[in-house]
């Protein structure tokens, strides 16, 4: 009886693992007795075999080639590629000028909506400042005038006032004795006089006297215009004074100024420095209404001109203007 553990099956030949295309030997189980292995057949060694490839020298120490972005897709067709070796950053395409980059990086403007509304937010607040600052800043010659000078302009105010109230009340009177008097034609007549009188005074064509003051202006640089001299006139009618000649010209309702070659003329006469104002009023008013900050005095102290006011008790306008018949105009009491 055989035993069937010393029997082992026999395997596929398979080619071994040095020489390829030689079938390999087979495998024999441990303490099996056969016969030996044959030897292999004697195979002669090629006498050229290939020599190792070189291996490559690595590059000397050095700063790195620029690398593309891992991110970089291919290359547009047509464009030319900078070579690999290329050190140095691509210039600026040849014949583009510094001023030509700068004028295509401006203009056209490139402006988003978010830019357009807040430089308008920037200049409605630029502009609301401006108004803020201008309404503030008032250049007034009040604002910075002393107290004595602000006590005087309240008492010419006053003193106006007055004058006003003294008119109204001596014209209420008139029209109460017209209405009380006994012989209304007499009454009317005196005060038709007394009002012809007045109107005399104001239409030049009477001579009057009564308190008031004498400005001199005198003028070495003849910066002294026509304009100026209006100013003063004014500043004066608006103190109350009832007659004013300057020179030798009498001041009435329709006088004018005029400014020429040869110098200042009014009402077509020319005067010349020094220039002599007389003034009817009450002193006491006219006075302040000539110094008052930024008034007739200090303007014209400015042209290096000085300006001399003296109260008087009886000033006397004689200039005389003629009585001109109207051709159109007539009463209507007639």
């Amino acid at each position: 009886m055989s035993d069937e553990s010393d029997q082992t099956p026999e395997r596929p030949e398979t080619s071994r693992p040095g020489i390829p295309g030689e079938p390999a030997e087979p495998r024999r189980p441990a303490g099996h007795a056969g016969p030996e292995r044959p030897e292999p057949p004697f195979r002669p060694e090629p006498s050229w075999r290939p020599e190792p490839a070189a291996r490559p020298e690595l590059p000397a120490a050095g700063p790195m080639p620029p690398t593309a972005p891992a991110d970089a897709g291919p290359s547009a067709p047509g464009r030319q590629q900078p070579p690999p070796d290329a050190g140095g950053p691509v210039g600026p395409a040849p014949g583009v000028t510094g001023r030509q980059r700068l004028k295509s990086g401006l203009w056209p403007p490139r402006v988003s909506r978010a830019q357009l509304i807040v430089a308008l937010l920037l200049f409605v607040l630029g502009l609301g400042l401006a108004i803020q600052v201008r309404s503030t800043s008032d250049t007034s010659a009040l604002r910075g005038a002393r107290q004595e000078d602000l006590v005087r302009i309240l008492d010419e105010l006053d003193n106006r006032s007055q004058r006003l109230g003294d008119e109204r009340r001596r014209l209420e009177e008139q029209r109460t004795e017209l209405e009380n008097s006994s012989d209304q034609a007499e009454e009317a007549r005196r005060q038709t006089e007394q009002k012809a009188e007045q109107l005399g005074v104001l239409a030049g064509t009477v001579a009057v006297e009564g308190p008031g003051i004498t400005l001199t202006v005198n003028d070495p640089q003849g910066g002294v215009e026509a304009d100026m001299l209006l100013d003063a006139l004014q500043e004066l009618r608006a103190a109350g004074a009832e007659a004013i000649q300057i020179n030798d010209v009498r001041v009435v309702a329709d006088t004018y100024f005029t400014q020429g070659s040869g110098g200042v003329q009014i009402d077509g006469h020319k005067v010349s420095a020094p220039y002599r104002f007389k003034v009817i009023g009450n002193p006491q008013d006219l006075e302040p209404a000539l110094n008052i900050p930024g008034g007739v005095v200090q303007t014209l102290e400015k042209e290096q001109a000085t300006a001399d006011v003296a109260r008087s008790e009886k000033i006397v306008v004689d200039a005389l203007r003629p009585s001109e018949q109207p051709d159109y105009a007539q009463s209507s009491t007639r």
